[in-house]
């Protein structure tokens, strides 16, 4: 079944993972002694000398790729986080073919190899894999090698879950029916039937070569739980388990193990991390002083403008809900002609407002205005990227209509973010930005951030719906 067959597929990918590493350290060794790097090389070590470290090098990296779940079968997981992966591993066995020369203080070992071995090892490792993928995906679509699964339980999770997988045959999946009892069997959901009553499975689970059982019962029949993976436990067949709440826990929640009790947290936020939060930190700081510095030349030039066009102060600073729910004055130059507090806080502008000066209109369609929050940046109060941070007025209003609004407040504000570059700023949908905004919270990254900040730079400026 697809279980054995799997196993034969990673053996296989072993194998040729052995045929992929050596031939990429040898072709390195080429290209450094007999190909375009040979030019200034000064080989002290023989062949057979390269070739022994093959003996070390080759069964670390297979231990490396198992550690970084490399032979993990690739139905579920995309086509980045293998690369990713495989970038990590051949990274890591960089640094420890490093660290191992340097320890047995092998000054003769060129390193050259080992850093063009580096790149083609990647290269090559990361274009079998696809290759073979595509020829799973093929066999998966053509019914071969195919994983037969149950269903026990019918609810959204079984109906959310049956769509995926006829949505992706690639993944392999056979869905042979459902089990439940509060729903008459013969009862169909896009051509997978109820096939009997909860209580068959000690009748099928013995007749059925079955490779997987997923429970998907509804929220009010988990007092079952342990009672169907019991039974479905004692069969040997692997048991995964599709909750129904994904109105509560929509996103990736993780679990901690406190002395041997699962807890788990409902939402992941890689910011909580010290270390994440203080990398980001450091990418504001040493970001808005040199954004600062860049855009000085156009801050002056809008100050004398704003000063010369209309009466009044030329910073605006506004109250705004940052971080952790705390107000914070946000600062902008003035794009509006001066009115009482009272009014402006209740209300956006809207199309052809009267009150935003001639050179208001410019500034706000090119998000200049926003220049003075670079030193918001700096005080701490905002990042240079992350979800915008709203008024008082309209944080009370939204939290009370959008679900989930107010997670946005666990993270730092930012002067740009996901949901400005995919277009909502101004007067778009809230729920909208409210799901750009959880979707940056819970897969913040470095290289998200950097992202965003080249989107916005070639994208973001212009606000078609800033009025």
């Amino acid at each position: 079944m697809g279980q054995d067959n799997q196993k034969s597929f990673s053996r296989l990918q072993m194998l040729i993972d052995v045929i992929v590493i050596a031939a990429s350290y040898f072709s390195a060794w080429w290209l450094r002694f007999r190909g375009p790097f040979s030019g200034n090389a000064v080989r002290t070590l023989s062949f057979e000398q390269y070739m022994f470290a093959l003996v070390f090098i080759i069964p670390g990296f297979l231990l490396l790729y198992h550690a970084f779940n490399l032979y993990v079968p690739m139905r579920m997981q995309g086509r980045r986080l293998v690369l990713a992966n495989v970038i990590k591993a051949n990274t890591l066995g960089l640094l420890l073919i490093m660290f191992v020369l340097y320890t047995i203080d092998e000054g003769n070992f060129s390193r050259m190899v080992i850093y063009i071995f580096y790149a083609i090892n990647i290269s090559a490792d990361w274009l079998v894999r696809m290759l073979i993928f595509y020829i799973q995906r093929d066999m998966w679509r053509r019914g071969l090698n195919q994983k037969q699964l149950l269903l026990v339980g019918y609810s959204r999770a079984a109906e959310e879950y049956i769509d995926r997988v006829i949505q992706n045959p690639q993944w392999g999946y056979v869905i042979r029916g459902i089990l439940d009892d509060n729903v008459a069997a013969g009862t169909m959901y896009r051509g997978i039937k109820v096939i009997g009553r909860i209580a068959n499975l000690s009748v099928i689970l013995p007749a059925n070569r079955l490779d997987e059982i997923a429970i998907t019962l509804g929220l009010s029949e988990y007092y079952r739980l342990e009672e169907i993976v019991s039974m479905c436990e004692k069969s040997g067949v692997h048991t995964k388990f599709i909750p129904d709440y994904n109105k509560i826990i929509p996103t990736r929640p993780y679990t901690e193990d406190i002395l041997g009790l699962p807890v788990i947290n409902i939402r992941y936020v890689p910011l909580n991390n010290m270390f994440n939060a203080f990398v980001k930190r450091m990418m504001d700081i040493f970001g808005s002083i040199a954004a600062i510095i860049v855009a000085s030349p156009v801050m002056l030039v809008v100050s004398i403008l704003v000063k010369l066009t209309s009466p009044g102060p030329l910073i605006y600073r506004q109250e705004r809900v940052g971080l952790h729910n705390k107000t914070f004055w946000m600062y902008k130059f003035r794009s509006m002609e001066v009115q009482p507090e009272a009014e402006e806080k209740k209300a956006w502008t809207v199309k052809n407002d009267p009150r935003v000066t001639g050179i208001g209109k410019f500034m706000r369609r090119t998000s200049i205005d926003e220049l003075p929050q670079l030193f918001n940046i700096l005080k701490g109060d905002m990042s240079l990227v992350g979800p915008r941070p709203e008024r008082p007025f309209f944080v009370e209003k939204f939290r009370e209509e959008i679900p989930r609004y107010m997670v946005k407040h666990q993270v730092r504000p930012g002067l740009t973010g996901w949901a400005q570059v995919n277009g909502y700023r101004g007067d778009t949908s809230i729920r909208k930005r409210i799901e750009c905004d959880l979707y940056y919270i819970e897969n913040w990254s470095v290289g998200f951030d950097v992202k965003i900040l080249f989107l916005t730079i070639f994208k973001g400026f212009i606000n078609k719906n800033a009025y």
